[in-house]
Formats: structure tokens, C-alpha cells, sequence
């Protein structure tokens, strides 16, 4: 058991892929943990064995932060049951395909509440207890998406990501010598659920086994990103590579770049 034993992280989206990961990574830690997430058996299963296995306190709270209220009845309770939050893990997130107006704006209003509005309210309602006490650590888990031109048939996905990156690099700077670290966390392609969930899965997995990488090797990289104070962190040599050609390429050259890639992907779910 280290020394954090008394420091408590929320991860939301922990059911699975990068959150489970950062659970498991921060219970190791000797952290204590909140998880939340939608599927509460999963919630459950893997508190369990981290408490099992590591000994730490893991407290599971099941909530679908696509309502507008669900993140201030969250941190309501945790302030109730004298729970302080010292590290905040925004992971919660999905995608939405097809273009914007296939689909009912109910759905985008869900997904805009989930990847943008409630990663910031979940900072806004901890950072003053982290300024209190002198020490936070927030991670936003964007995307290599969020710094390369968007696609078409992800008409909020890339938006949101770069939403994410720039309000971490604001946040950070708002914090700087509070004891607090911001990071944006860019991740290219992960192995998760996430495109089974958006039907994706069969055109990405055509993609390069060199562009892919583990859930854990994501999480340790973005732990110490953070812990070094690094506001903007993109995983994987490839993923640079690519964010870095983008930045150098004039903007007309790498928007056509990606419309070609976007036609792929529509072709693809045309013939499917």
C-alpha cells in the first residue's frame, strides 16, 4: 500500500475499456475509487476485485450522466457521505455514427451532455475541494480525433474531442500552482468495446495492428503525463506521427485527406 491510501479517484465509463483500466491502475496505486458507469453488475464485479485484490476502498455508483441532473445528484452524495475526490477521471464517452441529421437530435443532445457538458461540470462541482486541499489531478480522455481535421459520419465525435483538449489546456492554466494537474489524454485507436458499440468494428480493425494499442499501456502513459504536469498527451509514436503531419500539412490538403477517409467509412456502412 503506497502513500495515496488516503486519496480517492472518480472514474466514470469504469465498466470497462480505459476507465476499467485506470481503476485498475489507481487501485494498485493504493488509491480509493468511485466508479460510475451505466451497467451496474459490471460496476460491481470489478469493485469487488479490487478490493479483493488490492485492499482499497471501491465505492460503485451506477448513473447515466446523459441526464442533466445525474452529475450534480452524484457529487451531492458523495459530499453526504463525506466522500472528498482528489483525482477526476473524465472517460465516460461513445460515438454516434451516420451523418447529423440521420439521426434524431435527441441523440445528439445525449451524447453533447455526456462528452462535453458533463466532464466540465464534474471539474467545476470538484475543484474547489482540490483547491482546498492543495493537490488534483483531472485527466480528460480526448482523442487523437480531436486534433485532426473531423470526419464526416462523426459529425460531434472529433468536435467533442477538441472541445475536451482545448478546455484542459485552459483548465490547466486556470490551476497553475494550485497543486492541481489538467491533461488531455489523446489515445488513438484502443482495443475496447467502443467500436463494437458504434458498429465500427469491421472497417477499424482493417486498419494497421501498428496504430493499435492496449487499454493499460493508454493508462500508464496518461498516469504519468499527469503526474508531470503535461496538459496536452498523445499516446503512441504513430499517433504523433499523424498529429504532427495534420499541424504541417496546409489546412485545405488535410481536409481533403480526411473526406477521402470519410467516404471509405460511408461506402462501408452503405454496404453493410
Amino acid at each position: 500500500m503506497t502513500s495515496t491510501t488516503t486519496r480517492r479517484a472518480l472514474i466514470t465509463g469504469a465498466s470497462s475499456g480505459i476507465g476499467e483500466a485506470f481503476a485498475r491502475e489507481l487501485a494498485a496505486q493504493g488509491f480509493a475509487l468511485v466508479l460510475t458507469a451505466r451497467r451496474a453488475d459490471r460496476l460491481e464485479a470489478l469493485a469487488t476485485e479490487l478490493r479483493s485484490r488490492h485492499g482499497v476502498e471501491a465505492v460503485v455508483a451506477p448513473l447515466d450522466l446523459a441526464r442533466p441532473e445525474a452529475v450534480e445528484a452524484l457529487v451531492g452524495a458523495l459530499n453526504a457521505q463525506g466522500l472528498t475526490i482528489d483525482v477526476l477521471i473524465n472517460n465516460a464517452g461513445y460515438g454516434v455514427t451516420n451523418y447529423l441529421d440521420d439521426n434524431p437530435w435527441k441523440t445528439h443532445a445525449d451524447f453533447i451532455q455526456v462528452m462535453t457538458t458533463a466532464p466540465v461540470e464534474l471539474a467545476y462541482r470538484l475543484l474547489p475541494g482540490m483547491k482546498q486541499r492543495g493537490y488534483g489531478r483531472i485527466v480528460n480522455i480526448a482523442s487523437v480525433a480531436g486534433l485532426i481535421p473531423g470526419s464526416a459520419g462523426h459529425t460531434l465525435y472529433s468536435a467533442s474531442k477538441s472541445f475536451l483538449v482545448h478546455f484542459s489546456q485552459s483548465l490547466a492554466l486556470e490551476t497553475d500552482g494550485t497543486g492541481i494537474n489538467v491533461t488531455a489524454l489523446c489515445p488513438g485507436f484502443t482495443y475496447s468495446e467502443f467500436h463494437d458499440v458504434n458498429g465500427s468494428r469491421e472497417l477499424v480493425s482493417k486498419m494497421p495492428k501498428a496504430l493499435w494499442m492496449d487499454s493499460r499501456t493508454v493508462v500508464r502513459q496518461g498516469w504519468q503525463a499527469v503526474q508531470a504536469g503535461k496538459v496536452v498527451y498523445v499516446n503512441g509514436w504513430p499517433n504523433k506521427v499523424v498529429v504532427a503531419l495534420f499541424k504541417l500539412l496546409p489546412a485545405a490538403v488535410g481536409l481533403a485527406m480526411v473526406r477521402r477517409e470519410s467516404r471509405k467509412f460511408r461506402l462501408s456502412h452503405a454496404k453493410g
